[in-house]
């Protein structure tokens, strides 16, 4: 993780070598192992140095090539670093010199504008071409490393790892993207490319761009493929196949001059993450692994000490805690704001804050996370959907029941949600045969009344087909505003004056469940939220002067796992079941074979409601009124009196209501830009 930033001038006018000091100034935090600029008249590179590979020890940015035709700028950390040497046959240095900046440089130089499709790892980067006078940038295949910027046609490009380092300049203006504030309040962050500031941008993940005189272009150089299915002989091969990946995943993020710090949830992720790269280092006589981990004294039912201890026990760690319930949500926002560019999004953003804040402490530049295992691995619940609408209904009982074995819920809860949609779709193709087997199925496995089922899945459906043919309506007509999810949050008259229902049906993904599981799948690892989180989490860490690798952003892990089967994914109620199988011998059985994990809402109603109760009070009377125009103040009071009642009523979306009102009037309010 390191700070990078330039300007160029497409007006002609000689960058002021002042403006790119504040840029670096700005970003100190991002790198306190050097910082360097470079111009030649109207273009101008910054960089903030912060070492943490082998390599990067010798690294001085921005770069200048041989003969001066070629300048870049990067915040990179490049992983295929081997196929690269080999391919790129740089012979005028020792491999274990080259750095990856060079690397990127010199894959420009063989592939030009096609190099970023070559390039594995964490990156974000940007070369100026003096031949051709453009500027070519790219970022990498998830957003992991940020990239921002304000493009003035005819007249200026700026860009900057972080936004403040673009609004330090004066004639940046800082004006609030009301759009975005209505996304943020629809829970719809699916836009890649705005911000919360009017004309800053973001390069969208698995994107390259050349800016020029003439203008911009821009491309997406990787997307995933939904298509595409694995095939291979049998459970064992799909296992070792999955290990051989992810342990490769977890390795390369381990090239490191520094000690390193993995943060251990006691989570199926975490602690796969945590337990082969301890097995990694050990190989190396490098062990031991130091670990961080969330403990709860106060609200027990959050802590995970018995996960977490079965990972320390098998040895080979240093552990270090810290305290998950000393801090409520709203606790030291001063001090985020003063790095955050954009509002808080996740409830739990304290967590990352204390970990890295403690990792600092203890001397530590790099931080393993297991983020999002969740979504790339895959639960695989959707299988249930798959099954259901194949007609598969013996299997489709055996998984619900399964499931609902592991984690303590109804059976017919989770086959009702999933299974009984598709009786309906049997009527409707008329195929009243296999609709009677499933009843009959269904009726007995989980008792229902055949009576009911055939009542309100078959012959209401029918009738309702039938009613909709005689009026000559095959095709039911949808209005947008019956199709589009509720924004209850949302003033609806600034929701109508930012267009937001417009932008729902065109952005958000499609409402209806989709067809397999690779649907699903692929649906939920290309939402736009994925790079919004992974960029706050750039941000926390950026606080603390430290890089987080995440193992499970691999581009290579993700394909593999998005291609797999449905039955690697959910098998026997167990899902992720290719990963479980995968690390037997490597995970404590305990952990291997969690049905679930602990729900830290406790902790986050608890900190909100208790340890930061005066700050709540006081943004509700005070600072919530001057959010008039964008809220719904009738709604959020009625959450939050829901909240405050003692028949403990609140749901979940009365939590997310208060929670999201409240980060946005501090942070707007915190930033200057309240209305």
């Amino acid at each position: 993780m390191s700070g990078m930033m330039g300007i160029y001038y497409l007006d002609g006018r000689s960058v002021d070598k002042q403006d790119l000091e504040k840029m670096v100034n700005t970003l100190a935090h991002r790198g306190p192992d050097g910082a360097d600029i470079w111009h030649d008249g109207n273009l101008g590179f910054g960089h903030r140095m912060l070492w943490t590979t082998p390599e990067s020890l010798l690294e001085k940015l921005p770069l200048v090539n041989q003969t001066g035709d070629l300048v870049i700028t990067s915040d990179a950390r490049i992983d295929n670093r081997e196929e690269l040497l080999s391919i790129l046959q740089i012979n005028d240095c020792p491999v274990e010199k080259i750095t990856d900046t060079q690397l990127i440089l010199a894959a420009y130089q063989k592939w030009g504008e096609l190099c970023s499709e070559h390039l594995l790892g964490d990156f974000a980067f940007a070369i100026w071409d003096r031949k051709k006078e453009t500027l070519f940038c790219a970022r990498d295949h998830f957003g992991v490393k940020p990239f921002y910027y304000y493009h003035q046609p005819n007249q200026e490009f700026i860009f900057a790892s972080e936004i403040k380092a673009l609004l330090c300049l004066p004639h940046v203006p800082r004006r609030l993207n009301e759009v975005r504030i209505g996304d943020y309040l629809a829970l719809m962050m699916e836009d890649q490319n705005i911000t919360t500031y009017k004309n800053i941008l973001r390069l969208p993940p698995a994107h390259s761009m050349v800016v020029s005189q003439s203008g911009i272009q821009q491309w997406s150089y990787w997307s995933l493929n939904p298509e595409h299915e694995i095939h291979l002989a049998d459970n064992e091969a799909y296992a070792q196949e999955f290990r051989q990946i992810f342990t490769e995943a977890v390795k390369c993020r381990l090239r490191t001059a520094f000690p390193m710090i993995s943060q251990l949830s006691g989570g199926l992720d975490s602690s796969a993450v945590t337990c082969v790269a301890r097995n990694l280092l050990a190989e190396v006589g490098k062990s031991p692994l130091h670990t961080i981990s969330s403990i709860f004294d106060k609200v027990t039912e959050c802590d995970e000490r018995p996960f977490i201890n079965a990972v320390l026990e098998q040895g080979g760690f240093i552990p270090h805690y810290i305290h998950g319930d000393e801090f409520g949500p709203l606790s030291n926002l001063d001090s985020i704001f003063q790095y955050e560019d954009e509002a808080l999004l996740g409830p739990s953003h304290f967590y990352p804050w204390m970990i890295y804040r403690a990792a600092k402490e203890l001397g530590m530049r790099i931080s393993l996370d297991g983020f999002d295992g969740d979504t790339t691995v895959s639960h695989g619940i959707a299988r249930l959907t798959e099954l259901g609408r194949q007609g598969k209904w013996k299997t489709l009982i055996q998984e619900a029941k399964a499931i609902a074995a592991h984690h303590n819920v109804s059976p017919y809860v989770v086959f009702r949600s999933h299974g009984l949609p598709y009786l309906q779709d049997l009527v409707k193709k008329w195929q009243w045969i296999e609709f009677v087997k499933a009843v009959q199925l269904i009726h007995k496995h989980f008792g229902v009344s055949r009576k009911l089922l055939i009542i309100y899945h078959g012959i209401k459906p029918l009738w309702e087909q039938i009613r909709l043919f005689w009026r000559g309506q095959h095709r039911q007509k949808i209005s947008p505003a019956s199709s589009l999810p509720k924004t209850p949050l949302v003033n609806r008259n600034f929701a109508k004056r930012i267009r937001l229902d417009e932008r729902i049906q065109t952005l958000d993904p499609p409402q209806e469940a989709p067809l397999t599981l690779r649907q699903e799948h692929w649906r939920s690892l290309t939402q736009g939220i994925l790079a919004y989180t992974l960029e706050q989490m750039d941000q926390y860490a950026a606080m603390f002067s430290l890089e987080v690798r995440h193992p499970f952003m691999d581009k290579r892990l993700v394909e593999f796992c998005l291609a797999l089967p449905s039955e690697q994914k959910l098998y026997q109620g167990w899902g992720r079941m290719i990963m479980r199988r995968a690390l037997e011998g490597i995970l404590p059985e305990s952990i291997q074979w969690r049905g679930g994990k602990a729900d830290l809402s406790p902790n986050f109603n608890n900190g909100l409601l208790n340890r930061d109760r005066q700050i709540l009070d006081q943004v509700m009377s005070q600072k919530i009124k001057h959010l008039e125009k964008y809220i719904n103040l009738d709604f959020l009071q009625t959450a939050y009196q829901r909240i405050l009642s003692a028949d403990n009523q609140a749901s979940n979306d009365d939590w997310m209501t208060l929670w999201q009102a409240v980060i946005l009037a501090l942070w707007l309010d915190f930033k200057g830009l309240a209305p």
